[in-house]
Order: C-alpha cells, then sequence, then structure tokens
C-alpha cells in the first residue's frame, strides 16, 4: 500500500510526462507545503496520511478563498485559476458530506445538546463538540458552524 504522498509524487510524475501545467504546478506547490510541515519544528519527521490530507486540506481552502478574493478583485482569470487547483486537490479528499447529511448530524447533535439542558448561543460550543468528530474532515468547518447556527438559532 502506497502512501498519499507517494501518490502525490506518482501523479506529479505523470502529470509532467503529460504535459499538464495546472496539474504538475499544482502538486509541485502541495509537496512543497507537506515538505515544509515535515522540516518545521524541532524535529524533523515524516507525516502520516492523515497529517498530509489536513496539509491538502488547508491549501484547497487557501486556493478557494484566494479564488474568492481575485472575484471581488476583479480578477476573473486568476480566481478561475485558483478554482481549478482547489479541484485539482480536492480529488485526493475524502467524500465530502450532502447538506443532507450534514443536517441529519449536526440536527442530533442539537437535540442531544438541547436535552442535556443547552439553549442558544452557548450551546454552539457544545454541539461542535459532539459534531467535529463525526464530521472529520468531510465537511469545511465553515459549512459546519453554519449549520449549527442555523439549527440552533432557526
Amino acid at each position: 500500500m502506497t502512501t498519499l504522498k507517494a501518490q502525490l509524487h506518482d501523479d506529479l510524475t505523470t502529470a509532467i510526462k503529460a504535459r499538464d501545467e495546472l496539474r504538475s504546478a499544482t502538486l509541485r506547490l502541495t509537496l512543497s507545503a507537506i515538505s515544509y510541515q515535515e522540516t518545521a519544528g524541532t524535529e524533523p519527521r515524516v507525516l502520516s496520511d492523515d497529517d498530509v490530507l489536513k496539509v491538502i486540506a488547508r491549501e484547497v481552502k487557501k486556493r478557494r478563498e484566494a479564488s474568492t478574493a481575485f472575484e471581488k478583485g476583479g480578477r476573473a482569470e486568476s480566481a478561475a485559476r485558483e478554482l481549478a487547483e482547489a479541484e485539482v486537490l480536492s480529488a485526493y479528499l475524502p467524500k465530502q458530506l450532502s447538506d443532507d447529511e450534514l443536517t441529519a448530524i449536526v440536527a442530533a447533535a442539537v437535540a442531544q445538546a438541547k436535552a442535556d439542558g443547552a439553549e442558544g448561543g452557548k450551546a454552539m460550543g457544545a454541539v461542535m463538540k459532539v459534531v467535529k468528530p463525526q464530521v472529520g474532515d468531510r465537511a469545511d468547518g465553515a459549512r459546519v458552524a453554519a449549520e449549527v447556527k442555523r439549527l440552533l438559532l432557526g
């Protein structure tokens, strides 16, 4: 079984041979971020697949935020490039939860929090504490928080 980092290296080699500039540039930057993470701190270490997934998720989030910023700045071409890079990296992430699946998980957590006596905005932390382990990397934190707020306050 190959590691996720090894898979990224293999995919980079394939992209370079295919002269796929978008994919090869995106994978190079991501592998660079992974290497940086491995050497950050006092002791160099090898990242586990879970740690590599966290780096990839962070890179996807950066690109989506950059796309939004470019869009606001009137730079549609740069925004489209950032979104395309985010899509390349999203293929390596676990399948994301649908809106219905996320709503069901959050609704169960809200019901549990209300049964435990938490009310209003103060219940947000209690609900997030229950939801986050169930959701993991399958939904963006901002998306989860928005759904929790909607069900708690709505």
